[in-house]
């Protein structure tokens, strides 16, 4: 109950940097790491992780030869990330930084990127800087996956988001609608 409690406030502060009132659902969860194959995956990078749902269930599955973190920009969340996986790393830093946070991991490449992330509340300049410096660390054939909520699709910019990924990856597939949400979501899962 306290993550929620820390997530909502956070909400409550930030709407534009944290686009939910909750924390992802275990179905959402569970959808959104479904789509990795993480016995191959080596170089995994996490946007936005919030209070750790999405990071516990990486580290759960990802392969022992696995590199990992998380990049979140709020303090109060790193706290609730790093209390839920004490074996973590976890930048507060800007994603528009992962090149850099890369560099320090000793990582040439990604692979995997999860991402938390409330595309819909960013104005098209920050998803295209986002955008790009994702891009310039992913390696061809890389996994994108990041969620929407449905009410985000009728925002201008939830349309430009979809718009994007169309345009930028090979593959984009959306999951089945993870209605035990609040608010219910689904997943992007994308190919390079």
């Amino acid at each position: 109950m306290k993550e929620t409690f820390t997530f909502l406030r956070n909400f409550l502060r930030h709407p534009t940097q944290v686009g939910a009132i909750a924390p992802s659902s275990p179905g959402l969860v569970k959808a959104m790491v479904d789509g990795f194959d993480w016995q191959s995956a080596r170089n995994i990078v996490e946007f936005g992780p919030g209070t750790g749902v999405f990071t516990e269930a990486v580290l759960d599955r990802m392969h022992a030869d696995a590199k990992f973190f998380a990049i979140e920009r709020s303090a109060e969340l790193v706290e609730a990330t790093r209390a839920r996986c004490p074996n973590a790393i976890v930048y507060e830093d800007s994603v528009t930084n992962v090149a850099e946070l890369c560099q320090r991991e000793s990582m040439d490449g990604v692979d995997s990127v999860i991402c938390g992330l409330p595309w819909a509340s960013f104005s098209q300049g920050l998803q295209d800087e986002i955008m790009d410096a994702m891009l310039d660390v992913l390696q061809p054939g890389a996994r994108f996956s990041t969620f929407a909520y449905w009410q985000g699709l009728a925002l201008p910019a939830g349309r430009r988001f979809a718009t994007r990924l169309d345009q930028t990856f090979s593959s984009v597939q959306r999951s089945h609608t993870v209605w035990r949400n609040l608010p219910p979501a689904f997943i992007y899962r994308c190919v390079c």
